[in-house]
């Protein structure tokens, strides 16, 4: 595994690559189970900005280091501290105190939400504590697997709030059951990797984080060795058709591919497929 060089500024999150075209996000932070401050959301929004762009990496492994957490999320002493609750410590009317405090939410929104704007598929691996912020940027991935202790909370109930990053809109969206969603984000009660499993929030339960973090790898060394036309189309159309009717799904799929099947990819793919030879592909 190596470090990549171009991502080595960060201050908060280690970039690696495990295997070709491979990196692997993790939030560094242990000490204090990975909790977030403004400054690494910030920090957050700007490495996965650069990945997507990135023609070194197809597809992108997020975890936390350490043992104890994935992310204990929002660190509430530092926001307490800062401007992130609206504190902002002057005397200042309804609207101007609101229209500061949408302005900050918004801006961390973004920085979440580039998580789920990467071109490049992203598998998040939690393990240990997971909850608040950890929800919000796990519903923005992908692929969610998880290790047997991981312990989940939609948290922000318990702090006095409404979750505001991301949880209420994704997550209706990524299972089936309403009541289950409801039942979680009302009670900010705590579940785990079964239930979890059970309910479509991960895919994949596994023994430890180790093995957790070496699944998540295999999964996007093999996404990787895919054309990245395909792949990035893939992720694109599927995203689209969340959020659209079946109609205009299709619409949008037949311009996209209208372009997209232009690339040589589609070519060597369908050549490499016959011939029963490994296709490479040219970076994007």
């Amino acid at each position: 595994m190596s470090q990549l060089k171009e991502y080595s500024s960060f201050k908060h999150f280690l970039v690696t690559s495990p295997s070709e075209y491979v990196a692997h996000v993790e939030i560094n932070r242990p000490s204090k189970l990975n909790a977030f401050t403004e400054e690494m959301w910030i920090e957050l929004g700007k490495v996965f900005a650069k990945l997507s762009h990135d023609a070194e990496v197809r597809a992108v492994v997020f975890s936390g280091a350490g043992d104890r957490a994935f992310t204990a999320g929002l660190d509430v002493q530092a926001a307490s501290q800062g401007t992130t609750l609206g504190h902002t410590g002057e005397q200042q009317d309804g609207a101007r105190q609101a229209t500061k405090l949408r302005r900050n939410i918004l801006e961390f929104q973004d920085c979440i939400s580039q998580i789920e704007k990467c071109e490049k598929p992203v598998i998040c691996v939690m393990h240990g504590i997971a909850i608040g912020l950890a929800i919000d940027m796990s519903c923005c991935a992908d692929v969610r697997i998880c290790s047997k202790d991981a312990k989940f909370s939609v948290k922000e109930v318990d702090i006095g709030m409404a979750a505001d990053i991301g949880t209420l809109s994704r997550l209706p969206k990524i299972v089936s059951s309403f009541s289950w969603v409801k039942d979680v984000c009302l009670s900010a009660r705590n579940f785990g990797a079964d239930e979890a499993l059970a309910a479509g929030f991960v895919s994949q339960v596994l023994e430890t984080k180790g093995k957790a973090i070496e699944t998540a790898v295999q999964l996007a060394a093999l996404i990787s060795s895919k054309s990245p036309v395909a792949v990035q189309g893939t992720k694109e159309l599927l995203n689209y058709s969340r959020e659209n009717t079946v109609e205009n799904s299709l619409r949008y799929t037949s311009i996209w591919n209208g372009a997209m099947l232009q690339s040589d990819d589609f070519k060597t793919a369908l050549l490499s497929g016959l011939k029963k030879t490994k296709p490479r592909f040219a970076k994007l």
